[in-house]
């Protein structure tokens, strides 16, 4: 059995201060976009997408953004995947978010993502702002999440 420091780093060990209540503007932030099938919300091919944008990024020689990977569940069936990066990425959907956000991070089971959304939409209307766009970051793999023992999610949402 290989240890906690002999086993290869999938996820990048999460810090939520970082993110927690946290008010980010961003212009022209750059990130490439693909889709994910969903069966009532629950991601089937996650791992399947994130290697093909994470091979589209290294073709590139381009580098993602503190590992921001922004999910926006646009149905049951379908999440569209945004991947920050440093450059346009041929083969890639480029695409590009601006504006105020806010962020907020939780902790624990996915279970629990309907209580984490009523909560931030109650930090929203504390702020006496509104929700334009929501977007998820789940920041670990189930795997690593596990090795890590915590298992974050942050909660952006364009004001």
């Amino acid at each position: 059995m290989k240890s906690q420091k002999q086993e290869k780093e999938c996820c990048p060990k999460f810090n939520p201060d970082f993110w927690n209540n946290k008010t980010l503007e961003w212009h022209n932030k750059k990130f490439i976009k693909d889709k994910v099938f969903t069966l009532f919300f629950m991601p089937i091919n996650f791992g399947q997408i994130i290697t093909r944008m994470m091979k589209k990024v290294e073709k590139a020689g381009a580098t993602t953004q503190e590992n921001l990977c922004l999910s926006d569940h646009t149905s049951k069936w379908n999440m569209d995947l945004y991947l920050a990066v440093n450059k346009e990425i041929p083969g890639a959907q480029n695409v590009t978010l601006s504006g105020k956000f806010l962020s907020k991070v939780y902790e624990g089971d996915f279970k629990d993502t309907g209580k984490w959304c009523k909560d931030f939409q109650d930090y929203i209307k504390s702020q006496n702002l509104e929700i334009k766009k929501l977007y998820m970051w789940y920041t670990t793999c189930p795997k690593c999440a596990k090795k890590y023992g915590k298992n974050y999610t942050v909660i952006f949402a364009k004001v």
